[in-house]
């Protein structure tokens, strides 16, 4: 917003995206966004902090910014000269405010960037306030949360500067191996060192609506490449479509979403977690168990496009679902969502394959067949699930991995490998669900589990009765003869020990009553979960590990395979 006197003195201001004249004290109301145009003001960093926390709730940190200059740079004026007139100017000592503070009644540490001194530029002095900031949220216990706002590295402190990326980047490594949670808030702009460090760095990334965020500036690119950038180049909203950021929120809900994350970190570390048995829920009628099904039937009752999706439970079976996004690579698959919600008040990680009812939303979301980008987006909430302490809850519904051009170039295979390699040594409880088709290494990817269940009329199998049948019978009319041999039912694979426990469905299926079905598939989560969360994360890998050790072939020679390898295993995820 463009003023032209201080603001405590102006009356009005104006818009620099869409020109509309705006009364400051309605602007002000509205968070410094233009309610014409949704436009987002830069803020200095005591409104932000005024902003996200809880009245009264901000203390500074005891420590000031040292002021230095290492190798006495002079440009049109000496840097001590700048820091001068930057400190008289924005009345901080330095580009960032530190302090601990309340987010929705729980505890942070917070680092707040100020563009208006040097650019919000990364030095020693604001290296060292962010280190110390993420120092005593280590000493305290507590998240972090760092509000970027920069244009880079402060070329006044030459490669002293550069340094700061990895001694911020340290200390939030530190964070990590504590499981404590960190979370950077992107603001407009952040740019250079610090996107390049601690911006990205951080377990959650949630960006500003309309925050621009990149290494090199949109002019420096054209300037080196002569390329013609695209639509919304390296805005928030590009970002998320690319995986870089796990959310875009407007500045009135930033708040809020901070506080359900930090609800989800604070309710994962209780020690010790008391044992409680499951809230009990309103009384679902099932029905008596039905006459048993043919498969082929079961099958096309598994894809039934009213059939509820993963996004269909997590609104009725789950509560307060925060969506993350992204792999960090390059893609945000939409085949695959996940996040952090509650089960009976339990903080949880949800990831499952989504399809959608619609041909539109099918072809969106590309069948709920995931790309590599997906299976990578999964394994990185499985592996924040772990240092958060969180049990994850997966729901499988995909006719299997997405078999095409792209996703074979982009190691489709090896992504999956990842993943079954990860869950194998997770140190949290997993518990699996089965919704609808359960299609081969796709549906695996998210099922290497403490206990898998599978719903009464889904199905789980190598390869599609289709496909079976083109295979071996050369033919894929015969899909229904396939399906009755491949033994794909919920029936057939409780008998196999595949799966420990199938799910009633309202009659006569679940997308007849989806409620009814969320109800049911709920009880069932918490109940295999509730038991789980109390086992040693050793011992927890160390069953996981048997369990799939006991699908060998010693297994149907009534062998009893060896698992004193098994337990000399080691259990932490690597990543």
């Amino acid at each position: 917003m463009t003023t032209t006197a201080p603001r405590d003195e102006q009356l009005w201001a104006r818009c620099d995206d869409c020109a509309s004249l705006l009364y400051r004290k309605r602007l002000r109301r509205n968070l410094d966004v233009c309610p014409e145009c949704g436009s987002h003001a830069r803020l200095d960093a005591p409104d932000r902090v005024a902003q996200l926390v809880d009245p009264d709730s901000f203390t500074p940190l005891p420590d000031r910014a040292v002021r230095v200059d290492p190798i006495g740079f002079v440009d049109a004026l000496p840097y001590p000269h700048r820091l001068g007139a930057a400190r008289a100017g924005s009345g901080l000592d330095e580009a960032v405010l530190c302090g601990t503070a309340r987010v929705g009644g729980h505890p942070v540490a917070l680092a707040v960037m100020d563009f208006r001194f040097l650019g919000g530029s990364l030095g020693c002095a604001v290296g060292e306030l962010i280190t110390r900031t993420a120092e005593r949220a280590l000493a305290d216990a507590t998240p972090l949360v760092i509000v970027t706002a920069s244009g880079g590295a402060r070329m006044q402190e030459g490669a002293l500067s550069l340094m700061q990326m990895a001694t911020v980047s340290q200390a939030v490594a530190g964070l990590r191996e504590a499981g404590l949670l960190t979370v950077s808030v992107v603001t407009d702009p952040t740019y250079g060192g610090v996107a390049a460090s601690f911006a990205t760095n951080t377990d959650v990334v949630l960006a500003e609506s309309g925050a621009r965020l990149g290494f090199a500036g949109p002019r420096v690119i054209r300037q080196v490449t002569g390329a013609t950038l695209p639509e919304g180049f390296q805005t928030a909203e590009f970002l998320l479509r690319h995986g870089q950021v796990d959310l875009v929120v407007p500045r009135h809900a930033l708040r809020g979403r901070l506080t359900a994350l930090l609800a989800a970190a604070e309710a994962s570390r209780r020690v010790p977690v008391p044992r409680q048995e499951p809230a009990p829920r309103p009384a679902v009628t099932a029905g008596a168990p039905g006459p048993a099904r043919d498969a082929w039937e079961t099958v096309r009752t598994a894809r039934h496009p009213g059939r509820p999706t993963t996004l269909d439970y997590l609104e009725t079976a789950f509560d307060g679902f925060v969506e993350l996004h992204g792999d960090r690579l390059g893609a945000d698959c939409p085949a695959i969502v996940g996040g952090v919600a509650r089960l009976d008040g339990r903080p949880v990680m949800v990831i499952g394959h989504q399809k959608g009812h619609s041909t539109a939303e099918l072809v969106a979301r590309n069948f709920g067949m995931a790309s590599p980008a997906g299976h990578r987006k999964a394994l990185r909430l499985m592996r924040l699930a772990a240092r958060l302490h969180l049990p994850v809850v997966t729901l499988v519904d995909t006719p299997g991995a997405d078999p095409g051009v792209d996703a074979e170039q982009q190691g489709q295979a090896a992504a999956i490998a990842e993943n079954i390699l990860a869950l194998s040594v997770l140190p949290t409880p997993v518990v699996a669900v089965v919704t609808g088709e359960g299609g081969s290494g796709g549906a695996l990817a998210l099922a290497v589990a403490d206990r898998v269940l599978m719903l009464e009329h889904a199905v789980y199998s190598v390869i599609s009765p289709e496909g079976c049948a083109a295979i071996l019978w050369s033919d894929s009319s015969a899909a229904p003869q396939a399906a009755r041999a491949l033994r794909l039912t919920a029936t057939d694979l409780c008998r196999l020990g595949v799966v420990d426990e199938v799910v009633p469905e309202p009659r006569p299926a679940a997308h007849n009553d989806p409620a009814g079905a969320a109800e049911l598939l709920g009880r069932a989560v918490a109940a295999n979960l509730a038991p789980l969360l109390a086992v040693p994360p050793a011992t927890l890998v160390r069953r996981r590990r048997q369990r799939f050790r006991r699908f060998g072939a010693a297994r149907s020679a009534g062998v009893n395979p060896p698992v004193e390898a098994v337990d000399r295993t080691r259990t932490e995820v690597a990543g």
